[in-house]
């Protein structure tokens, strides 16, 4: 189980890295074009806002998964382990509550860029609007198409060619981006009621690195 984990981690952390990498390569790219050959990637800024976006939402799931979004605990050390225990599994109701919110906002804005009905309801799903219009032929703005996702056109778009890569392709993050969230917030829910931890967040990475210097220091002393 540890290995299939660490497997895991491994193919997230990665993607985290590569997004981070390819961020840093355009904009170092961009910016030889411009002081070197005075010259522009036009599609440079608006690729880098979008794999900046990926970033955030991926990271933002995995960060719940590492227990690494910082948090408020001071109550929850006031209280009896029971107490806190059950303090952490409200916690747990409201993440999962609001993640699972988001998940409908995230897919009902994407739906429409993939010709897929978005859900009706204004809170909770209640059905599928079949009557939304479509807009599966936005395109973004500057970054060109690329030939990977030309079976689009068949599939979404109705035979028509895009010029510009289409909306879909980097919003589906935000259905992506939310699940996971749900997943993750719901894993942490499931630890809280197992008895494995009280809380869904550290809130001491500042003291364990301070605790981390001195004890570094005492041994140079």
């Amino acid at each position: 189980m540890q290995t299939k984990h660490s497997f895991v981690d491994r193919i997230e952390e990665t993607l985290i890295a590569f997004l981070l990498g390819s961020m840093t390569l355009i904009t170092f790219a961009n910016v030889i074009a411009r002081f070197g050959f005075n010259s522009n990637i036009l599609w440079a800024l608006e690729a880098t806002v979008f794999l900046f976006a990926w970033l955030v939402l991926l990271g933002a799931s995995y960060a719940v998964k590492k227990h690494s979004h910082l948090g408020v605990d001071a109550i929850l050390n006031m209280v009896s382990p029971a107490t806190a225990r059950v303090l952490g599994l409200i916690a747990a109701a409201a993440c999962l509550v609001f993640s699972l919110l988001m998940l409908k906002g995230a897919y009902d804005y994407w739906a429409v860029f993939a010709d897929l009905p978005p859900t009706s309801g204004r809170w909770f799903p209640t059905g599928f609007d079949m009557k939304a219009r479509s807009q599966s032929f936005y395109e973004v703005q500057d970054v060109p198409m690329i030939g990977a996702f030309a079976f689009l056109e068949d599939l979404i778009n109705y035979g028509d060619a895009y010029e510009k890569l289409p909306k879909v392709v980097p919003y589906i993050v935000l259905p992506i981006s939310m699940l996971l969230l749900v997943y993750r917030f719901a894993q942490a829910a499931v630890a809280v009621l197992k008895g494995e931890t009280d809380r869904l967040v550290a809130s001491h990475e500042v003291e364990d690195e301070i605790a981390e210097v001195r004890a570094l220091q005492g041994e140079h002393d």
